[in-house]
């Protein structure tokens, strides 16, 4: 059975701590402070299912029961924006946002913060130009953690690119395929 968007519907709740326990069973977990903003004022902005994925992840965050996958930490998740004197432009570099609009859920190793956006995608904050560009969107929270958790464990060698690649391609996402900002770019051949 191929991997469909669709399919992927719940994999934060069903299928990603499986993952997460056969592929970094030995990983450190990541421990917030107290002071991360809450995050259901933005959860409210979400469209249901959107929301309920993002609640799922913000609950494992916040347990520190979630291993080091992402970079997840007091800097990159929930960060706020405007407090410290970040832009957040649209990806027609013009239209700005606000933290009610995005919500960082870590760091993607290179300074730029993925993020949820209102309308349930997850795309990445490109910290130089303070923009967050279309050809790094995933449809949603549970697509974009299905593809980082393979993503993760071809990096770290407990899997293959080609055991990956053909699922991760089948599910049509620009965070994932796009020749120069995509996942598999990063990923050695």
């Amino acid at each position: 059975m191929s991997v469909t968007v669709e399919r992927l519907a719940g994999y934060g709740e069903r299928d990603f701590d499986a993952d997460l326990a056969r592929w970094f069973p030995d990983r450190s977990l990541v421990t917030l402070s107290n002071q991360i903003r809450p995050v259901a004022p933005f959860l409210e902005r979400l469209p249901g299912d959107a929301a309920a994925a993002l609640e799922g992840f913000d609950r494992k965050v916040r347990s520190g029961t979630l291993p080091r996958v992402l970079d997840v930490s007091d800097d990159s998740y929930g960060f706020e924006f405007a407090a410290n004197e970040c832009d957040i432009l649209d990806s027609d570099y013009e239209t700005a946002l606000t933290d009610d609009d995005v919500w960082s859920i870590g760091f993607d190793g290179g300074g730029n913060y993925y993020v949820v956006l209102t309308n349930g995608q997850v795309a990445v904050w490109f910290h130089e130009e303070q923009v967050i560009e279309a050809d790094t969107r995933f449809d949603n929270l549970d697509v974009f953690l299905y593809a980082i958790v393979r993503y993760e464990a071809v990096r770290a060698g407990v899997l293959n690119r080609a055991d990956v690649e053909a699922d991760l391609l089948a599910l049509g996402q620009p965070g994932i395929d796009h020749p120069d900002t995509g996942l598999l770019a990063y990923l050695p051949r």
